[in-house]
């Protein structure tokens, strides 16, 4: 047994480079049309909480009824049941094994409409620590005949990481995102507040940037946009009290579809 537990240690992570998969992925629902487009980011720690999440996303009024979701700290069986649940389509890619929980650790997009072209990227810089990867997943979904990408993404933590290494990461979502339609919705959990000015300095709108804290060790998750809009003003915020659901609050907004 001391033998076994020192050969995983020395192996080092489990991460999933092969950008081809896993890949998990099932629809549940599509929609023909809407009138508004309701987009929510939540991480959901380790997973552990799916049922109190899924009470949470199907009660809060400002998240029952989300046409997209971006998920991150998923496994396979959390993203399935939140999308059976909600009866939505979802693709979900794990980046590694957390060594924390032992379980898969990565991100999912769900959506209302069939998510096409979804792929995991591979973000740069793996943690100095656990030498664990991080990844965004990026789908495509056509409303009204436009065709939308999205990015759920999770960026390393300050200690896994320096912050121009956080950056970095940024970048690589941006440089997908200038290969793709010129619609594109960014969500996740950027574990830093300014991090956000990557993406501002880059096109993007930043709907949520003054929120507030959406976690104990600060305003972490976002919501970026390009080319698309808010309905109003009062179209974006965070749910305060999560029930439990995680360590982190889910960040809304409310976008106008594309004409």
């Amino acid at each position: 047994m001391i033998f076994a537990a020192t050969f995983t240690a020395c192996a080092g992570p489990h991460n999933y480079v092969q950008p081809s998969g896993p890949r998990y992925s099932e629809c549940y629902e599509a929609v023909a049309d809407t009138t508004e487009i309701r987009v929510v980011t939540f991480n959901i720690q380790f997973s552990r909480e799916i049922d109190k999440a899924i009470t949470l996303l199907t009660t809060a009024p400002d998240l029952r009824g989300a046409d997209i979701l971006m998920l991150q700290e998923m496994d396979a069986a959390g993203a399935h049941q939140i999308a059976f649940a909600l009866g939505m389509c979802y693709v979900y890619y794990p980046a590694t094994i957390h060594p924390s929980s032992g379980r898969d650790f990565g991100n999912a997009i769900l959506s209302r409409w069939p998510i096409t072209n979804d792929r995991k990227i591979i973000l740069p810089h793996n943690g100095r620590f656990g030498r664990t990867q991080r990844i965004a997943v990026t789908g495509t979904v056509t409303i009204r005949g436009h065709e939308i990408q999205i990015y759920s993404l999770h960026l390393a933590t300050w200690v896994e990481v320096t912050f121009n290494h956080r950056k970095d990461q940024a970048r690589a979502v941006l440089e997908d995102a200038r290969r793709g339609p010129h619609l594109v919705i960014v969500g996740g959990d950027l574990n830093s507040h300014d991090v956000g000015d990557v993406f501002s300095e880059n096109g993007f709108a930043w709907p949520t940037n003054h929120q507030g804290r959406t976690a104990k060790t600060g305003d972490l998750d976002h919501i970026f946009l390009r080319g698309l809009s808010l309905v109003d003003s009062t179209s974006t915020g965070m749910i305060r009290d999560n029930e439990g659901a995680s360590d982190h609050r889910p960040v809304w907004i409310v976008l106008r579809p594309p004409e």
